[in-house]
């Protein structure tokens, strides 16, 4: 996409804005602002123009700190939780490899707070999932007919 007229650029850009107004909340008085931004990137994008590389993002919290018994802490925002995999998805579109990756994270670095995983554990213990079925005494079978 080199070169675009006004119309493509302008059904581009409110084809983003419709998108983007339609599954986030946005005050009227934010929408002009919006429209100006995604006019000037889709116009910048079909210029030809290489788009920057933003620089590079910092955690909001540090990871060695962003592990506690009860929750974690995203590093994205911030936020808390006892398990990161959904909102990852979510709000930021990220995989958990791909947020380890971004964050430098180790392989093992835990998506689930030690303590959740550790009550959903004894609660499958206690149900019983994980045991391997009780030796079959034979009753309740049929014989197959000679």
């Amino acid at each position: 996409m080199s070169n675009i007229d006004d119309k493509t650029a302008i059904e581009l850009t409110a084809d983003i804005v419709s998108a983007y107004v339609g599954n986030n909340p946005l005050p009227a008085s934010g929408l002009p602002d919006l429209i100006a931004s995604v006019s000037a990137s889709v116009r910048k994008l079909a210029g030809g123009a290489p788009v920057k590389e933003s620089a590079p993002q910092t955690p909001a919290v540090n990871p060695k700190r962003s592990v506690f018994p009860d929750y974690i802490v995203c590093l994205e925002d911030g936020k808390k939780f006892k398990s990161l995999k959904r909102h990852l998805s979510t709000d930021h579109g990220l995989t958990p490899d791909e947020y380890r990756a971004k964050w430098g994270l180790p392989a093992d670095y835990p998506m689930v707070a030690p303590s959740y995983s550790a009550t959903r554990s004894a609660l499958a213990k206690s149900s019983g999932l994980g045991r391997k079925p009780a030796a079959d005494s034979g009753r309740g079978k049929r014989k197959a007919k000679a």
